[in-house]
């Protein structure tokens, strides 16, 4: 009798897992409509070249910056752009903040179209190209900024300075908001942000850099993925530390310092945090996961009995598929003795820890706390941030993003996904609840790779793309002037990649 009853149990299982796995059939993308229209493919890539040959390198040590090289890109805009500084109203707020105003025909809330100009630094003996030179060389531009992010400012400026040539004007007012502090954590976007606030100007929909169309990313998927961050993680900075009364290295207690901060990463690091499919995961796994092969379709057409097997190959593997279910920890400095044969006094170790949307630094802080056990080891914040709010996918503001990476890159699949890096756009988390994250280019794993890295350059295709009216033009016409369809092209890379 036992024993029937478990193959009842076992044959409804396998029909239960047998249906979900056969209705998980692609979701409806949306509709491609392709049109054409020129634009000044040339002078794009040479506003973007110019750019780059502008050292906008930013420092937390303000005194390693060179002021003088912010403020030759901020007077070559009026020439690079002139449409656009004869009729949007230009300001420039604290710590490098600049803010664009396209008047609309009507009031209403305005889209706000975001990007940095600050880069990281460069070790320019690495470069095979110089980083500052902006060198083309068979259809390639180099240098350190063409991906992250001045490609975006470039875009967004170029397609602006074409339409405002040809007579148009948005139907509600359309702000640029650019940072020139991005990278450092700068004031800029909050700066941004507080005018908002003050003058009550609440955006109907914020774009800014964040996914890309990536292939070969995805469990199973081989068609191109269009991913648009919905969300993105918060960041906390936990410095480790213990004391001891020092000594000579010659005769050593059982534990010095340096051991018992080894100890409490070795047993943070056995101990992840909790990994959890739901939110901009869970709608990535279900949109993504209708395209993968039977095996994996099955998987997640039945992620309530199989989500631990993602939760598994997450903890064994790392990367991008664990960061996207789970807060991780990275293990990045350790302090102890200046000399070699002292125990020292103080020892002292940082992670960096990026935070699921479903957890808080609060409850990070406490989770270390129980997972390290030592009273020994004092746990505090060196800085930190919430994660985002999640941003809404079935609505317009949504559509019309979804629509846009579409309409420019046919046959690739548009999910929403959770950016594990951080942006300037985690500031306006109390302003819109229509936020996202997409970076407008298609880029292979080695160009991804460039950002922040040595030899950064981009492809002119591009660079054109960033500016083509079917791209990053027809959202700026689209979205104000007719409110159902637009597309978008011309954000920064797969970042993947950010402070």
């Amino acid at each position: 009798m036992i024993g029937y009853l478990i193959l009842a149990v076992l044959v409804a299982f396998i029909a239960v897992v047998a249906v979900r796995t056969i209705r998980f059939r692609p979701k409806p993308q949306p509709e491609v409509t392709k049109e054409e229209i020129a634009f000044d493919r040339d002078a794009a890539v040479d506003s973007l070249a110019q750019l780059v040959r502008c050292k906008t390198v930013s420092y937390n040590d303000h005194s390693l910056e060179d002021e003088g090289e912010f403020q030759k890109l901020i007077s070559l805009l009026p020439t690079l752009y002139p449409n656009v500084f004869g009729t949007c109203t230009f300001q420039q707020l604290p710590d490098r903040a600049l803010l664009l105003r396209w008047p609309g025909k009507q009031e209403g809330d305005p889209a706000v179209m975001m990007a940095h100009y600050d880069v990281v630094p460069v070790n320019e003996e690495k470069w095979d190209k110089p980083p500052f030179a902006g060198v083309i060389e068979d259809g390639i531009l180099w240098g350190r900024g063409t991906l992250d992010t001045k490609v975006t400012f470039n875009g967004v400026l170029s397609a602006a300075n074409y339409l405002i040539s040809q007579g148009f004007q948005p139907e509600k007012d359309i702000y640029f908001a650019f940072s020139g502090g991005e990278e450092i954590n700068g004031q800029g976007a909050p700066n941004i942000v507080a005018y908002f606030t003050e003058h009550g100007i609440h955006p109907a929909i914020v774009v800014d850099e964040g996914g890309a169309v990536v292939e070969n990313v995805f469990p199973g998927v081989k068609q191109p993925c269009g991913l648009i961050g919905i969300a993105e993680k918060g960041m906390l900075n936990a410095q480790y530390r213990t004391v001891s009364a020092g000594g000579h290295a010659s005769a050593p207690k059982p534990h010095t310092p340096v051991g018992v901060l080894a100890a409490a990463c070795k047993r943070v690091e056995d101990h992840p945090f909790k990994a959890h499919i739901d939110g901009p995961a869970a709608q990535m796994f279900d949109t993504l996961g209708r395209y993968s092969t039977p095996l994996y379709r099955v998987i997640f057409a039945n992620m309530w009995c199989f989500g631990w097997i993602i939760d598994t190959l997450g903890k064994k593997s790392g990367g991008e598929m664990n960061a996207l279910v789970r807060t991780t920890v990275a293990f990045t400095q350790m302090e102890g003795s200046s000399a070699r044969n002292v125990i020292p006094p103080e020892a002292k170790m940082v992670s960096n820890i990026r935070l699921n949307p479903a957890d808080s630094v609060a409850s990070a802080l406490a989770y270390l706390e129980k997972t390290v056990n030592d009273p020994a080891v004092e746990i505090t914040s060196l800085e930190s941030f919430e994660p985002s709010p999640v941003s809404e996918t079935g609505c317009d503001a949504w559509e019309k993003v979804a629509s846009a990476v579409a309409n420019t890159w046919p046959g690739c699949i548009v999910s929403p996904y959770l950016m594990v890096q951080c942006s300037d756009s985690r500031h306006y988390r109390d302003l819109s609840n229509h936020v996202y994250r997409f970076s407008a280019m298609d880029l292979t794993a080695e160009e991804r790779s460039t950002i922040h890295g040595n030899n950064e350059r981009i492809r002119l295709e591009t660079v054109a793309k960033a500016v083509k009216v079917e791209g990053r033009a027809e959202l700026l016409t689209r979205m104000m002037e007719n409110m159902n369809q637009f597309q978008i092209t011309g954000t920064n890379p797969f970042n993947i990649v950010e402070p």
